[in-house]
């Protein structure tokens, strides 16, 4: 088994990786003691959610054809699909790891997941978008995909979202990157 050396690891990346075990914990709990859904459903192309359980599989599957992953490796090694048994499952998986926590999700990814989404709206089928909670590092690339779509502001994709679903939380370094790429976006249609 590889070591990782403490130097290549960031210590955002590092604190993500301690946290990861008992913050996934108690994302499982709020689902079963609060009004949290595992999964929400955000337009007839995305569903915005948490990590896809592999006992997961039958009831995603029914519903999408596409995945995207916002989770580093470590993260889904043991719980989720790889991409392998998502294609055995007729599923497209995307993977744009992003560090838990405080990462924000590249505007390369944030295009290259946007473009993911359209293609699949455009084959009329879903895509499901997650991270560990459903909540930060997705929705951000959810927010970015709705402000593709209908030329909104990072304010009003993030509104939507938290309306959808309440507990999801962008932070201002989420909607900053956001503002950046709807500048690109709106550019790019003028």
């Amino acid at each position: 088994m590889a070591t990782i050396s403490l130097r290549s690891i960031t210590m955002s990346g590092a604190l993500a990786r301690l946290l990861f075990y008992p913050t996934l914990a108690y994302n499982v709990v709020m689902e079963k003691v609060s009004s949290r859904q595992w999964f929400t459903r955000v337009d007839q192309t995305v569903i915005l959610g948490a990590l896809p359980f592999k006992s997961m599989t039958k009831e995603l599957n029914d519903i999408h054809k596409g995945v995207i992953t916002m989770n580093e490796e470590y993260e889904t090694k043991y719980f989720c699909n790889s991409a392998e048994e998502w294609g055995d499952a007729g599923v497209e998986q995307l993977r744009l790891s992003t560090v838990d926590l405080t990462g924000v999700p590249s505007l390369e990814n944030l295009h290259r997941g946007v473009e993911f989404v359209m293609r699949h709206r455009e084959e009329g089928s879903s895509v499901y978008v997650h991270c560990k909670a459903g909540r930060c590092r997705s929705a951000t690339l959810v927010a970015a995909y709705l402000i593709r779509l209908h030329y909104w502001t990072p304010e009003e994709a993030r509104h939507r979202l938290v309306t959808l679903r309440p507990h999801v939380l962008i932070h201002s370094a989420q909607r900053a990157a956001l503002g950046r790429y709807r500048q690109q976006v709106c550019e790019d249609s003028s």
